[in-house]
């Protein structure tokens, strides 16, 4: 079958609730927030509405209930572009997001799963085709991981490049990681799966080594606002953030993603992809909200003019 340049995305859709406030409660105690600002969210979706607002195809795979909730989530995917024909109307409630964003921009988070976990295997199987038309496949692990791990085995065997954004970090099969081509994980996740502490430039250089014996081949760590480690088995590049006063921290890691992604489409080697990615989750971060913060093609062109991030390779 004639490979699409699309990505296909294979995960979550919630609806988001974001609350903005100065602390976070005591126990006991009723506070008062300052704003909140609601809105399509899940990894999944952010990752692929951050792909589409760059004008790359994208599709969509995961589950929705049938309330007011998924209604708003599917029509607010085909206004950012996302085509969402081939998500599953489930009779569980729509998943649900309530995060609670501190004036630093921490991010305290809290998921309903809800139709997220009504997506099946069977379900998966019976999109062979979407998959197989698809030149990336981006997974996360809001969904049933077994779920996750059949999409995965599918994608490889259709040629799909396989991109695992393994958040939250749960166990895998050791057989379905290594089918992975790209493995994205944050500092917390890195340090999950490599089993040693990863909290800065230094951990990471030393983790990505561990992570790469476990895939088929790129590891990236994200560390925040500090930058982002790449390790294809033989150079290892860091890309540094740019700087900027975060707002809301939600939904960067995504943004990072789906850009990534679709660079990568685009054919530019994955550490040029990285610094458009890490520009990209920079905007992002300066805005409340995930989906509605992600920058379209226009304004992450612009960044890109006007800074110079240059990567830094190691030995």
């Amino acid at each position: 079958m004639e490979k699409r340049k699309q990505v296909l995305v294979i995960g979550s859709l919630n609806f988001d609730i974001i609350l903005e406030q100065e602390r976070l409660p005591h126990l006991g105690e009723t506070y008062h927030v300052d704003r909140v600002t609601t809105g399509g969210g899940g990894k999944g979706a952010n990752q692929a509405v951050q792909a589409a607002k760059l004008g790359v195809p994208t599709v969509m795979i995961g589950a929705l209930g049938k309330d007011m909730y998924g209604e708003h989530i599917e029509g607010q995917l085909r206004e950012y572009g996302v085509d969402t024909s081939c998500i599953h109307k489930a009779d569980a409630p729509t998943g649900l997001g309530v995060n609670n964003v501190l004036p630093d921009g921490s991010v305290f988070g809290n998921i309903v799963r809800g139709a997220n976990f009504a997506l099946t295997q069977d379900y998966i199987a019976g999109l062979e085709d979407e998959i197989a038309k698809s030149a990336v496949a981006i997974f996360q692990m809001e969904i049933p991981v077994p779920v996750t791990e059949f999409g995965i085995g599918l994608a490889k065997k259709h040629g799909c490049y396989v991109i695992l954004n393994a958040a939250p970090a749960l166990p895998l099969d050791e057989n379905k990681l290594d089918l992975v081509d790209c493995l994205i994980v944050n500092e917390t996740e890195a340090s999950y799966y490599a089993g040693q502490s990863v909290r800065t430039l230094e951990d990471a250089l030393g983790a990505c080594e561990a992570l790469y014996h476990k895939v088929n081949g790129l590891v990236i760590i994200t560390l925040g606002a500090s930058g982002s480690l790449l390790y294809n088995g033989s150079k290892k590049v860091f890309i540094p953030a740019h700087r900027v006063e975060a707002v809301d921290t939600t939904g960067a890691g995504d943004s990072y993603v789906g850009v990534f992604a679709a660079k990568l489409l685009e054919g530019l080697p994955p550490e040029e992809a990285a610094v458009w990615a890490t520009l990209a989750a920079s905007i992002t971060v300066t805005r409340p909200g995930s989906q509605v913060a992600m920058p379209d093609a226009q304004a992450l062109a612009e960044l890109y003019q006007a800074c110079s991030l240059r990567p830094e390779y190691f030995n």
